[in-house]
């Protein structure tokens, strides 16, 4: 039972639900086949043989009861009975269903679309048998002047209907055969170069030219057509046009026609520009036309550039231009300058003097009367008595001068000035200007000090340069701060340039400075004379050379404190160098002056001493505690040995070192050498190691380096000759003339050691030699043994005159005292 009615089931719901929707079938039928028919196209997909029913064919109108279409119910193929037409019908809609005799649908609509392939069974057509074109002398070549229309009825995209145009013969073919040309696909008729050179020389024509069209496309094989062209040759109308005036702000209709333009072939197409762009048109039968009023303003000229083209936008010739000039009218009155600042004259200036030209535009046409301007003074008006006016105008040039009349400092005046175009004539637009002029005062006071001397300054020699001295001040009567503007000098009593002036320039308050150091033996005081003087160009009657004040500064006498070689000391030293070992020596910057007294502060640990004449440093016990890399400070006093309230420090830094695992090497030692300054090119060299076996043996060169003083570095040179040797030389082009210690490290891997050269720096000569004072001969005596020895001769040479003399008298007093008889007799001769 169950069964029976699954069947049942089965029936029913094909009847109440007729299925789904198939698939579209698509057919191709070839046109005007030639075979049998019925021609079976496709089977189409009916159901099994044992369901009721009749297949129902339905489509285009007509389709089902007369058409070519049928379906064979016992094997489900679509037929076609006779030849399809695809110009006539090129596509069919089908629908096949499978209905019961009440017409209900028990399988379908099948839907079916046949389209009809299409076959090369039509022949192309020309639009016209006979074509009449003009061409107009001047055509550019390959531009075209005349589109071919032909048509295909065979399917369009296709082969069938793929057009090709060709020209078959030219009459006449004189001047050339080939005249022309024709582009294949879209049927373009233009010239060739050949023809278009042809045409220039002289008119030819007519020509009649056989043209034909085939379908196809480019194979060999197809339908073909022909037709005729007749091309008339025609005069070149298209020539340059002359120029064209039109007034501004015209009254009349528009558009407004202006020009034409023509173009004598056929077919043509007139494009117009404009440059600048402007309110210009063209129609199609080539009229120019000006849309709107112009402004000569605004825009005083036009470009027009006129195209002749064909349809798909060529030129058929170059492009035509036309000038536009718009004429000039009286539409603008003239436009005085805005008014600026007031105008500056000074006062007493000259008759003559330029105040001012008025700088007046007119926006009509220059040179023409429409902006020709004369000017007017409207005022101020002269006063009475005055013998003229106080400013005069050149009715041509629009300039304002001073006239006759005296003007007072201070005065400001207005003056109006009446513009006029055409001239002055009648009918001439007019506008008035206006001048604005300040009568200003002139720098005829010369400036002046308050007083004319300052009383005497005493300044130490060892001040610092920039200190100020004294303040002078002055001031000028002049109103104008520009002639207030005053600018100061010293004049006299300072060859040197030793003081120097400071001033604001709008002030009188000028400071009177030192500029460099002073020094009493070279000038115990200075009588300065300083003068002040307007910056401004003084006029008027007899301004001055300018008033002067005297300042007197004496100099007042310094002693300097001492002062060392170097403003530190820095020495290294490795911690097992022993007691009494020599560290450096303290030395004054100046061999020659006054000795020095040393002594050491804040040597907290005792491990240094100092000799107090020779400024010798020492270690003064083992450095127990002292560990590598370690710094330790002191500070070295010298004192004035003459004047022990002078005095100077400088800071000692030692530097220790780990102690050398072998014994210190040997150093060849440095005498004092001479250097002369500027520098030359001379040195010193500073010996390395002696005595050592190792370092001969190769263990390696010594290493020379400036020692961390900064004056040493800046003053001094060091490079290495070799391993054992270094050259120093000076760094600096002066250096002072003394005696200068110069710190040099050596080091040897982890040896380190510091030894210090003395140079002696003195002055070269001539012959870059050192210039050296000439010491005391021995055995010459001094100036003080000379007088000594002379006057102690003097002295020898009065006492044993006196013994003479008084031996002589006592001599003479004895031969007195005795009696006569006692006398000798003188021998008889």
């Amino acid at each position: 039972m169950v069964p029976a009615r699954l069947c049942l089931l089965c029936l029913f719901i094909p009847q109440a639900f007729p299925g789904a929707q198939p698939a579209e079938v698509y057919v191709d039928v070839p046109e005007n086949y030639g075979g049998n028919f019925p021609l079976y196209l496709t089977k189409l997909p009916l159901p099994r043989k044992e369901t009721e029913g009749q297949i129902v064919l339905s489509g285009d109108s007509g389709v089902a009861a007369e058409g070519p279409f049928a379906v064979d119910p016992e094997s489900g193929f679509l037929l076609v009975t006779r030849a399809l037409d695809r110009e006539e019908q090129a596509e069919y809609q089908l629908q096949v269903t499978l209905e019961t005799e009440d017409g209900r649908v028990l399988w379908g609509p099948q839907h079916v679309l046949v389209h009809v392939k299409d076959e090369n069974d039509q022949v192309p057509r020309f639009s016209q048998a006979i074509y009449k074109v003009q061409l107009s002398q001047g055509t550019r070549p390959g531009v075209p002047f005349f589109f071919l229309e032909a048509s295909d009825g065979d399917a369009p995209g296709t082969a069938n209907s793929d057009l090709r145009f060709h020209i078959l013969n030219q009459a006449p073919s004189q001047p050339s055969a080939d005249m022309f040309q024709l582009e294949p696909q879209l049927g373009a008729l233009a010239l060739s170069p050949e023809g278009s050179t042809s045409l220039d020389q002289a008119l030819e024509g007519p020509y009649q030219l056989l043209v034909q069209v085939k379908d196809m496309g480019d194979q060999a094989s197809g339908h073909q057509a022909t037709a005729t062209i007749d091309v008339s040759i025609v005069e070149n109308t298209w020539v340059p046009l002359d120029p064209v005036h039109l007034a501004e702000n015209l009254q009349v209709p528009y558009p407004h026609h202006v020009a034409q333009v023509h173009w004598s072939g056929g077919d043509v197409h007139y494009h117009l520009e404009s440059q600048p762009l402007g309110p210009f048109d063209v129609d199609k039968e080539g009229k120019l036309y000006v849309t709107r009023e112009l402004d000569r303003e605004a825009q005083a000229e036009y470009l027009l550039r006129v195209r002749a083209q064909n349809t798909r936008g060529e030129d058929y010739a170059e492009t035509l231009e036309l000038h536009v000039v718009v004429m000039d009218e009286n539409d603008n009155m003239p436009v005085c300058p805005p008014r600026g600042p007031a105008i500056s004259i000074p006062e007493l200036s000259p008759p003559g003097t330029k105040v001012a030209k008025l700088l007046v535009e007119d926006a009509d046409a220059p040179g023409s009367p429409n902006s020709h301007i004369v000017y007017r003074l409207l005022s101020p008006e002269p006063e009475e008595g005055a013998e003229g006016r106080a400013f005069e105008l050149d009715s041509t040039s629009g300039s304002v001068t001073l006239g006759a009349a005296p003007l007072q400092a201070g005065q400001n005046i207005l003056l109006q000035v009446l513009v006029t175009d055409l001239g002055g004539a009648e009918g001439g637009l007019s506008s008035t200007c206006e001048i604005a002029v300040t009568i200003t005062d002139i720098n005829d006071h010369a400036p002046e000090f308050t007083t004319s001397q300052i009383e005497p300054l005493s300044l130490p020699e060892d001040t610092e340069p920039g200190t100020l001295v004294t303040t002078l001040m002055a001031t000028d009567a002049d109103l104008e701060p520009a002639f207030r503007l005053m600018d100061f000098a010293i004049e006299a009593g300072d060859v040197e340039g030793t003081f120097g002036l400071d001033w604001e320039p709008d002030s009188g308050r000028v400071q009177l400075r030192l500029l460099k150091n002073l020094s009493y033996e070279a000038a115990p005081s200075h009588k300065l004379v300083v003068v002040v003087r307007s910056v401004a160009e003084p006029v008027g009657p007899d301004p001055g050379p300018g008033a002067t004040v005297t300042v007197t500064v004496l100099v007042e006498r310094v002693v300097p404190p001492p002062q060392l070689d170097q403003e530190s000391y820095e020495a290294s030293v490795p911690v097992s160098t022993p007691a009494g070992s020599l560290l450096l020596t303290i030395r004054p910057s100046d061999p020659m002056s006054s000795p020095l007294r040393f002594s050491l502060v804040n040597d907290s640990e005792g491990w240094l001493c100092i000799e107090e004449v020779s400024g010798e440093v020492h270690i003064a016990r083992p450095l127990q505690g002292a560990q590598p890399g370690d710094m330790y400070t002191v500070l070295v006093e010298a004192q004035d040995a003459d004047e022990p309230t002078l005095s100077t420090s400088a800071n000692l830094v030692i530097h220790f070192l780990k102690a050398p695992s072998a014994p210190t090497p040997t150093l060849a030692p440095v005498p004092s050498r001479h250097l002369c300054t500027p520098r030359q090119d001379r040195g010193v060299v500073v010996g390395g190691p002696r005595g050592d076996p190792d370092l001969a043996g190769g263990h390696g060169p010594y290493s020379f380096a400036l020692g961390p003083n900064p004056t040493a570095q800046r003053d001094w040179r060091l490079r290495a000759l070799n391993g054992s040797h270094a050259y120093l030389t000076l760094g600096l082009h002066w250096v002072e003339p003394r005696e200068h210690v110069v710190p040099i490290v050596v080091s040897h891997h982890d040896l380190v050691w510091q030894i210090q050269v003395r140079v002696i720096v003195c002055r070269c000569n001539v012959e870059g030699q050192c210039m050296r004072k000439v010491g005391r001969m021995k055995g010459m005596p001094t100036k003080l043994s000379a007088v000594g020895i002379l006057v102690g001769t003097l002295i020898a040479i009065g006492i044993f005159l006196i013994l003479i003399f008084t031996h002589l008298t006592l001599a003479r007093k004895k031969d007195l005292d005795q009696p006569v008889d006692s006398v000798p007799l003188k021998a008889a001769v």
